[in-house]
């Protein structure tokens, strides 16, 4: 059955440490080969590490704990407008669209896992360290794919009539 409503918004748990479910759904989406407590260790190493980054240097709008730094990197890596693609008439346009919360989310998972595993050479727990502290100081690779996303939607506004 497509489109069947689950109940896995009420079954996932916070995470161990913090309690937290976007945490959580954040291991699961990092977790491979069904790893839990690998992925686990990864976020935990990443967290500590942004951690003892924040207290070495100290600097304006960023947080002074490492899961509000973790909580800002999402937000400023989840996009509004995404373009899909729509057939009309034998030409397909790129139509720019709304995202809904879910896949913004999912969407910002996706892009700072995609910019930690590409960066080769380190621990992943410092890959993903790095990451999440540049995104949630507006820089990184994730925040420069959600800009490059919201350039394309800007650029193919003239086809936006063609969403519904």
């Amino acid at each position: 059955m497509a489109g069947r409503i689950t109940k896995s918004e009420q079954q996932l748990k916070g995470d161990p440490r913090h309690g937290d479910k976007v945490l959580s759904r954040f291991i699961n989406s990092v977790m491979v080969d069904g790893k839990k407590s690998v992925a686990t260790r990864v976020i935990y190493d990443a967290l500590d590490k942004i951690q003892a980054r924040i207290e070495k240097d100290k600097r304006e709008n960023m947080p002074e704990k490492a899961i509000d730094a973790f909580h800002q990197a999402i937000d400023n890596v989840k996009p509004n407008v995404e373009v899909r693609s729509k057939r009309v008439g034998g030409a397909n346009y790129q139509v720019p669209m709304p995202v809904t919360q879910r896949r913004r989310q999912s969407l910002a998972f996706r892009w700072i896992i995609t910019a930690a595993r590409a960066e080769k050479g380190k621990p992943m727990a410092d890959r993903l360290a790095r990451e999440l502290f540049d995104a949630a100081n507006g820089e990184g690779k994730a925040v420069n794919v959600r800009e490059q996303t919201h350039r394309m939607a800007e650029a193919n506004k003239a086809f936006s009539h063609f969403a519904w």
